[in-house]
């Protein structure tokens, strides 16, 4: 029940995550998505990127994880790896940048990733 609280959390907060890029524009990550599922039907060609899709599984197999009933590991773990792509690349341009709310934008992500995996370590060397 733990692995699937964590995983719903990590999208949850994943949502949370955000941008700042040149010309003074901004969005968080919940932003940004919906502009991509609106243009879904308009222009599909334009989120065919490796930073759009990667995230985007890592979302859908963490939420997958949620309704499962024991969720399993590589699944989580595939779903961590997906999303830390994008989310840790914006903490890497907010350090870069030295943009204080990029950097905090994706701090309970990355503890509750760490956190997870430590779980799964922890209740796979209890169950093996």
């Amino acid at each position: 029940m733990k692995a699937k609280i964590l995983n719903g959390l990590m999208v949850v907060v994943s949502l949370l995550g955000y941008m700042e890029w040149g010309g003074n524009n901004h969005a968080f990550l919940f932003q940004a998505e919906a502009e991509m599922f609106s243009r879904l039907f308009h222009s599909p060609e334009s989120i065919v990127h490796p930073f759009i899709i990667l995230p985007l599984f890592g979302q859908i197999a963490l939420l997958f994880t949620v309704f499962q009933h024991r969720p399993k590991k590589w699944l989580t773990i595939t779903g961590i790896s997906g999303l830390a792509i994008i989310l840790w690349f914006v903490l890497l341009a907010g350090i870069l940048n030295g943009n204080i709310l990029m950097v905090l934008s994706t701090l309970p992500f990355t503890i509750l990733a760490f956190y997870s995996i430590a779980h799964l370590k922890q209740t796979h060397r209890m169950a093996g």
